[in-house]
């Protein structure tokens, strides 16, 4: 099963550059958190927390839908579905 995860650049270091990556057999976002920290190591820390959840500044949007409305790291996806990983921007 293949989804498309769409890297933001300050995430690209360590994608080799890649904005954009596949994923195969991951069925919720926790195990796509999984296999890219196989595939990409330094991945996870970026993206969740001491505690294993998803970090204040990073919003992530499974087909345009904020994970936080939906069930978090057990969002589930399918073939086809595009993950988006965008940091939370500040300012004033």
């Amino acid at each position: 099963m293949a989804v498309t995860v769409k890297i933001p650049t300050p995430l690209r270091e360590l994608t080799a550059d890649q904005g954009t990556v596949q994923a195969d057999g991951a069925s919720t976002l926790l195990e796509l958190v999984d296999h890219l920290e196989t595939t990409y190591p330094g991945m996870r820390e970026r993206l969740c927390d001491d505690d294993g959840e998803l970090r204040r500044f990073v919003n992530v949007f499974v087909n345009g839908e904020d994970v936080r409305y939906l069930a978090g790291l057990d969002s589930a996806l399918a073939e086809g579905d595009e993950v988006s990983i965008v940091p939370a921007v500040a300012g004033g």
